[in-house]
């Protein structure tokens, strides 16, 4: 270090070693609870690259000088304490606490760093906003998996051939206990979408059921919906949160797994994960299978909804993808119950929707299943769109 220009090295020494001590730990931290408590690989090697880095740009600050400045015996902020220092009642408290002190430390690195050297002021620079991007990202996910936390149905549903068959079909589906449902319409003039937006959301509206626009921000905005999606073609989250507002969910389709990375980057709550088999309603060059939602579901926590299609030969069976109950008939009530885990055998991963696609002029059969007991709800699948799971296709009806 050269001391030519620094009046007290001694004291720039100590305050930029306790600066990097609080940084590293806080990091440390930070990287424990998205690790071992949110069980998210990408984010992990996200701060454990920002730890690293870290690491270098300190690399220039003697480690024998820093050790020898030290004096914590004689350091006169050991002893002052506040009684928040010592509360912390759950771990996303913890999470907080380390954030602010992290970035705090950083902070304080970066201006007297300057007066070491200026580069060391500019690495440490970057990593702080690189800390602000993964602490909103946390909270993204934090949103995503409490609000969707009971959520394993998943329908996609046009505005049907009129009005009152899409109000019947919608009004059964949340009868039936669907946790989402997205309005998802590529065909109907706005003036029709918007009346089948609002009707939809005054029936979903005071029930459990979310309602989710797919890919018009207005009329997510303009219905105050639950959530909102958007494609890999449309608008970016930060533009599409410009015009829903803070509060509303929203969530991105991804066709690969470096794009399911971007997604969570960008603050999605939730991602739509493939294709995973052919569709009908949209073209696609590749299809990447179960194998995109393994590596999804291997490394990032944000509830997903794998894309594929029922009914398809050929298509994976049980144990190919992380979920492990089977749903025979999309048996609707049932399969709501398998997430408060009233079904012996199995339950849904915990970070998969199951959901399905009506469209055009087919639309899902509904009608009492025998022997079901009165009031159950049984839909069967002919052939349409689902998100699973576990990528496995129903059994034909």
């Amino acid at each position: 270090m050269n001391s030519q220009h620094v009046s007290d090295p001694i004291a720039l020494l100590r305050i930029l070693d306790a600066a990097a001590n609080r940084a590293r730990e806080g990091l440390r931290v930070i990287e424990d609870w998205v690790r071992f408590a949110l069980d998210d690989a990408h984010l992990t090697g996200h701060l454990k690259q920002i730890r690293h880095d870290l690491a270098t740009a300190l690399a220039c600050i003697p480690w024998e000088q820093r050790l020898a400045a030290r004096e914590t015996q004689a350091d006169v902020g050991t002893g002052i304490t506040t009684p928040s220092e010592y509360s912390r009642e759950k771990l996303s408290d913890v999470l907080t606490a380390n954030f602010l002190r992290l970035q705090e430390s950083l902070r304080s690195l970066e201006e007297f760093g300057k007066i070491l050297n200026p580069t060391v002021g500019c690495m440490i620079e970057q990593l702080r906003y690189r800390t602000y991007t993964v602490q909103r990202v946390l909270d993204s996910t934090r949103i995503g998996l409490e609000r969707l936390a009971t959520a394993r149905l998943y329908v996609l549903l046009d505005g049907q051939s009129s009005f009152e068959q899409f109000e019947r079909m919608a009004q059964r589906l949340i009868e039936a206990g669907v946790d989402v449902l997205q309005l998802r319409d590529k065909r109907l003039a706005d003036r029709e979408l918007i009346d089948r937006a609002r009707r939809l959301r005054r029936l979903t509206r005071d029930t459990s059921t979310l309602l989710v626009i797919n890919d018009r921000p207005d009329l997510a905005a303009l219905t105050q919906a639950d959530g909102f999606h958007v494609g890999q073609e449309e608008l970016s989250v930060k533009d599409a949160r410009s015009i829903v507002g803070l509060d509303m969910l929203i969530g991105v389709s991804t066709h690969s797994i470096e794009q399911a990375r971007q997604a969570v980057l960008d603050g999605a709550n939730y991602i739509g994960v493939g294709p995973t088999f052919p569709s009908g309603t949209k073209q696609f060059d590749h299809f990447p299978g179960v194998e995109l939602l393994r590596a999804v579901a291997a490394e990032i926590r944000l509830p997903m909804a794998p894309v594929g299609r029922g009914g398809d030969e050929g298509a994976p069976r049980r144990g190919c993808a992380p979920a492990t109950a089977e749903v025979e008939d999309f048996d609707l009530t049932r399969t709501c119950a398998l997430s408060k885990g009233r079904r012996a055998g199995g339950a849904l991963h915990p970070r998969c929707a199951l959901a399905v696609l009506t469209h055009g002029s087919r639309s899902l059969r509904m009608g009492m299943s025998a022997g079901a007991s009165a009031g159950l709800l049984k839909v069967r699948v002919a052939g349409f769109h689902l998100f699973r799971g576990d990528g496995i296709p129903p059994r034909e009806p």
